[in-house]
């Protein structure tokens, strides 16, 4: 008759412990919020820059892109930055030519064809330069076939450096 083997204590507290450890490690990574869910933007933004709670250069331009069909209105440290649309510039009195160069506004700018709203800090503009520290943005959003007492709204933070 066989004597029955040894169970090796030490092999086998080790290997229940690489066991717990990796059903830890795959638990970890299935909660992690990463990316536009950790960004909780509302589902009619895409993606925007910069992000809450980014650090950027001053120069920085502020972007925020929808969803198709919607546009909006930005708001900078408490100032309202008047918009103009893209499809509304106007060239020497007249409607550009395609890939005519056409001066900006010191606004933000709506493009309706890419659902963009963005606005770069310049001499001229409500707000000509961001400072260093943090700084509160937000925007309105609303359907371009409605009209902007039916927006809503999102706010975020950002530091200059």
């Amino acid at each position: 008759m066989k004597t029955p083997k040894r169970i090796n204590k030490g092999a086998l507290f080790a290997s229940f412990g690489v066991s717990v450890g990796l059903i830890l490690i795959i638990l970890g990574l299935n909660a992690a919020t990463t990316g536009r869910d950790a960004l909780n933007l509302p589902d009619e933004i895409e993606k925007m820059s910069p992000a809450n709670n980014e650090k950027v250069l001053r120069q920085s331009e502020i972007r925020i892109d929808f969803i198709e069909g919607y546009q909006g209105a930005l708001i900078v440290n408490g100032i309202e930055i008047p918009t103009t649309r893209l499809d509304e510039l106007q060239s020497s009195g007249k409607q550009p030519r395609p890939g005519e160069q056409v001066d900006l506004p010191p606004t933000a700018v709506y493009d309706p064809g890419n659902f963009t709203l963005s606005f770069l800090p310049q001499e001229g503009a409500p707000v000509e330069r961001l400072e260093q520290g943090k700084h509160t943005a937000r925007v309105f959003f609303w359907k371009i076939t409605e009209s902007r007492d039916k927006a809503k709204s999102y706010t975020w933070e950002f530091s200059v450096d």
